[in-house]
């Protein structure tokens, strides 16, 4: 990301465009209109609060998936990666380098709608080879944000 006004709206996206224009040294105007092409033209996609669902008892379950899928002739991976990312319970998806060639974040009620998505939805996909299911059990950072915790700094308390 070269562009220091993109990577201020990823740090805290509720910054005013006074505020912006003022970090900046951009006028007001500027900073606006920036924003609104890149609204229109499909850089920006949207903005969203990053939550730590641990202080809001969430019930919700996330899993990263790797997928092996078969190339298409003449498509590579962009079909069928687009197919797998209309899904609902699909959070992310991604291309991705070494043993497996799909990455997705999915999340789901609980371990069974899970299971039930891998199994019925995109297991059964034309060109899914296997697939290989990880469930997140504790986040430490996403998207920057730290969740802070109570553990103190430095080395951790082992018992023999």
């Amino acid at each position: 990301m070269n562009d220091p006004l993109l990577t201020l709206l990823q740090t805290k996206a509720r910054y005013t465009n006074e505020e912006l224009a003022e970090a900046l040294c951009l006028s007001t105007e500027e900073v606006s209109q920036r924003i609104s092409d890149w609204e229109q033209d499909g850089t920006i996609l949207g903005y969203q609060a990053v939550i730590d669902e641990g202080n809001i008892n969430s019930s919700v379950v996330t899993a990263f998936i790797e997928v092996k899928v078969t190339p298409e002739r003449g498509g590579g991976f962009d079909r069928l990666a687009m197919r797998v990312a209309r899904f609902d319970q699909v959070v992310s998806c991604y291309l991705a380098s070494g043993g497996y060639d799909l990455m997705i974040v999915v999340e789901g009620a609980n371990l069974r709608d899970v299971a039930s998505f891998v199994s019925e939805k995109l297991s059964s996909l034309d060109g899914v080879i296997s697939t290989a299911t990880h469930f997140r059990l504790k986040a430490y950072k996403e998207k920057g944000f730290i969740f802070e915790s109570d553990t103190p700094e430095g080395r951790l308390p082992v018992a023999p």
